[in-house]
Parts: structure tokens; C-alpha cells; sequence
């Protein structure tokens, strides 16, 4: 726990709240840097400890992008400084996307510049209808290029270039077409729920097969499709004759329920 971000445990569920709302949770250095080792720490634990995670905001409002304060500081950094103030934001970003348990971003209120970053590294990314969403990088004259790495795969080039150039906010509807989030819903307390039921969803699933399906993902970014079907099938077999698929297809045939419900 800390001044900025809240971690609480609810079995092998982590809740990873961004707890700025005076400042709608804009990021800032000390924001950055609780996430990435967050994150870190989390990546660590093994599948009998951590099964999921869910990220949200607490306020308002998710994630406003960028703290004003901590802008107006960058206005007298270097090259060289704005570079590594640049990669400790990638740095922290990578963290989540490449956290071996599935992530569920809840979104309510906004999610404006690097707060756009935070639903793309999700796995699942739930927000209510009235949420707000913006590339507003170009409002300052700046650009979204530090978040794009993780922008683009989810997307795609498409909309990335309507939505970056012009920096316009729009609407869950338009976020759920271009697939920035996965699902929309009326309200919070519609939220809430909903992220109950897909931790359900989570936590019926092999705690080992859920990782390997998301490390499944990750595995095939930019290989060949060659490459990738061996790949794949290889994983697929190893996934088949471990312990965890020997007792989940065991359990299936046996018409009962797999170790890992009944924990």
C-alpha cells in the first residue's frame, strides 16, 4: 500500500487501484514507478498464489493520462532525460501487458492519454457507457508515440491514425468497435459485477492453463506463420500431457469437477 496506489488480496485475486483522485489518477513518476514494481512482484508469484488481477481507479475517473505537475517539470528536462522519463513509462506498461495472469482493467469516468495504454495492456477491459476515451497527446503538442508499441496491436493502424492525429475524446461505443475495450456496460454497479463474474470465469479455469494461454498470445507476436503452428502445437501437447490437463480432461470424462474448483 502506498500514498498513490492501492494493492489488496482477495484469495490468489489482486485489486490494483490507482488512488490519485484529486488528480482523476493522472500518472506521475511515483505512480509510474509503484505500477512497474507492482507488477514486478506480482509476475514473481506462482499459479497457487495469483490467478488474476484486476486494475481500476479509484474516484471519478480511471486514468486522466499525464499529472500536469509532472509535465511542467518535464518542460526543463534534456533529451537525454525526456528518453528515460519515456522508458520508465514504457518500462511499466510492458509490466502489465507481459503480467503472466490474466489482467481486467475496469473503466469508469475517463481514460485520456497514458490512461488509453493502461485498457490496451489489459487482457479484458470493461467500461460503463458514459466512459470517456482520448489519444489527447496532440491537444499539447505532444504525440502518443510512447504508449503506440502497445496501442497498435490492440487497435490496429486503422483507427490509430484517425484517433492520434486529431487527439478527439469518444465514447465507450466507438472503443468497444475499434476493440480498445472488450465489453460495455450501463454502470458501475454493472461494472463491478461484471468483474465478479469474469473473475469466476478466471478462476474455474487450469491456473496453469490460463497463464499458458495468454503466454500463448504473446509467443506468436511477430513470428512467422510457419514458426507459429510449430509453436503452437508444440505448447498445445505439452498443456495436454501435464498434470493440470491430465486432471482437467480426467475430471471432464469422469464427469466431475477438476482440483483446482474445488480449491
Amino acid at each position: 500500500m502506498s500514498d498513490v496506489l492501492k494493492v489488496q488480496r482477495d484469495g490468489a485475486v489482486a485489486r490494483v487501484t490507482l488512488a490519485r483522485p484529486e488528480v482523476r489518477n493522472a500518472f506521475n513518476a511515483e505512480l509510474i514507478a509503484e505500477l512497474r514494481a507492482t507488477f514486478d512482484a506480482l509476475a514473481a508469484e506462482p499459479p497457487t498464489t495469483l490467478r488474476a488481477v484486476v486494475l481500476a481507479g479509484e474516484g471519478k475517473t480511471f486514468c486522466a493520462g499525464a499529472d500536469a505537475e509532472w509535465q511542467r517539470a518535464a518542460i526543463s528536462l534534456s533529451l537525454e532525460e525526456n528518453e528515460a522519463d519515456a522508458r520508465r513509462l514504457q518500462e511499466m506498461l510492458a509490466a502489465i501487458d507481459e503480467c503472466p495472469v490474466p489482467v481486467i482493467a475496469a473503466v469508469h469516468g475517463a481514460a485520456l492519454g497514458g490512461g488509453m495504454a493502461l485498457c490496451c495492456v489489459a487482457d479484458v477491459t470493461v467500461a460503463t457507457t458514459d466512459a470517456t476515451f482520448g489519444f489527447t497527446e496532440t491537444k499539447l503538442g505532444l504525440m502518443p508515440a510512447v504508449i503506440s508499441p502497445f496501442v497498435l496491436p490492440r487497435i490496429g493502424e486503422g483507427p490509430a491514425r484517425a484517433l492520434f492525429v486529431t487527439g478527439e475524446r469518444f465514447g465507450s461505443e466507438r472503443a468497444l468497435r475499434i476493440g480498445l475495450v472488450s465489453e460495455v456496460v450501463p454502470h458501475e454497479a454493472a461494472l463491478a459485477a461484471r468483474v465478479s463474474a469474469l473473475l469466476g470465469e478466471v478462476l474455474s479455469a487450469g491456473p496453469e492453463a490460463a497463464r499458458n494461454a495468454k503466454a500463448v498470445i504473446r509467443a506468436q507476436r511477430d513470428l512467422p506463420r510457419d514458426e507459429a503452428m510449430v509453436l503452437t502445437l508444440q505448447q498445445a501437447a505439452r498443456q495436454r500431457v501435464s498434470a493440470e490437463g491430465q486432471e482437467g480432461l480426467g475430471a471432464f470424462l469422469d464427469k466431475r469437477s477438476p482440483s483446482w474448483r474445488e480449491e
